[in-house]
């Protein structure tokens, strides 16, 4: 799967903010049918940092949330930064 069609755009909100500085975490708005597995391989392919762990979320308005965990080694802020986050 393309990567740019697996991950849609960052969440910016003050939650996902503090979760990048405190918890080395971002999170991304994706394609409803991508897997964790999926997510994982676009993400890296794109950014170019390895990622941890991924959790995942439907929200009420039918939309999936992925919680992307990077390694140690890789900040969370450099990511955010490229992306305009922060």
């Amino acid at each position: 799967m393309d990567p740019y069609r697996v991950l849609k755009y960052p969440h910016k909100t003050e939650k996902s903010i503090r979760l990048v500085e405190k918890e080395n975490k971002l999170v991304f708005i994706v394609d409803r049918k991508s897997s964790k597995e999926d997510i994982k391989k676009a993400f890296e392919e794109v950014f170019k940092v390895k990622v941890d762990k991924i959790n995942t979320m439907i929200t009420r308005e039918g939309k999936k949330k992925a919680f992307i965990k990077l390694k140690k080694g890789y900040p969370a802020a450099d990511v955010a930064v490229k992306l305009g986050m922060i």
